[in-house]
């Protein structure tokens, strides 16, 4: 498409579903829409926004491509090692019951790693894991703890497989237990306004296709949502960048920590690698 068609969608696609395109890396974003317009074989642009005004099926279907709802659980498996058994540990130490936020939780996979990961490391307490994601659809099968295929729950160990989950015609589901640990929202970080609060923000595999200039926001926001030493989770190929500009310090890969403010020696929680 050129670049007028580009403009022209992109405002089509404002107006149908409220995603603004101008927060997305333009050139990735055109490629992938052009992509997509071609495998409804579609003839171009101007056709397909047609399409799009009178069918709200072709609508859910442009906005369950463009939300990327692809999770599985224990993603990076070696990351979430070190989430349970270094930064999780580390908190508890100083806090009783944390409060922690999965944003952009898609289908609710690594809302529930992080609640799996907290009861093998803190069995007694009920912390409080609030998942938000934008996608109605995938909040619906998060919140109902599945049913998860194969491919979704791989990375989990066999013994953490049989106590956690529960095999059926479907597929899997976890266990009532651990699914009542996790509060799911619909929620725009683009847009919306956010809490504030947590110990822990687990953002991962969400903003590959974002702008930098929308990047950055977030992660000021994320940054202004946490409490003094509270930790930013991110995905592998996410590194931040500009992180010391923002104010975090990096613990490890992946890892970001809010400095504890008003404190000459400020105690580093988790060495740096």
């Amino acid at each position: 498409m050129n670049d007028e068609e580009y403009i022209f969608l992109k405002n089509k696609i404002l107006k149908l579903t409220n995603f603004n395109l101008d927060n997305y890396k333009s050139t990735q974003m055109r490629r992938r829409l052009d992509g997509f317009i071609s495998s409804a074989n579609m003839p171009g642009v101007i056709p397909y926004c047609s399409i799009l005004e009178r069918d709200q099926n072709a609508v859910k279907k442009l906005r369950d491509f463009l939300t990327i709802n692809v999770s599985e659980f224990f993603r990076d498996s070696t990351y979430f090692e070190t989430l349970r058994n270094v930064v999780l540990q580390d908190m508890l130490r100083d806090r009783l019951r944390l409060n922690i936020w999965s944003a952009g939780c898609s289908n609710g996979a690594e809302a529930y790693s992080i609640a799996i990961s907290l009861d093998s490391v803190s069995p007694q307490v009920i912390h409080r894991i609030l998942a938000t994601d934008i996608d109605e659809a995938s909040l619906t099968k998060a919140s109902s703890g599945g049913p998860y295929r194969i491919d979704e729950i791989r990375n989990v160990p066999q013994e953490l497989l049989k106590k956690y989950f529960i095999n059926t015609d479907e597929g899997y589901r976890i266990i009532e237990k651990i699914r009542q640990r996790v509060l799911f929202k619909r929620h725009d970080l683009l847009q919306d306004n956010f809490e504030q609060g947590f110990d822990l923000i687990v953002c991962r595999n969400v903003v590959i296709y974002f702008s930098n200039e929308a990047k950055n926001k977030l992660y000021q926001k994320f940054y202004g949502a946490l409490k003094d030493g509270g930790v930013l989770f991110v995905g592998g190929t996410e590194a931040i960048l500009d992180a010391s500009d923002i104010g975090f310090q990096m613990l490890r890969t992946c890892f970001y920590r809010k400095p504890i403010s008003n404190r000459s020696t400020d105690r580093v929680l988790i060495s740096a690698r």
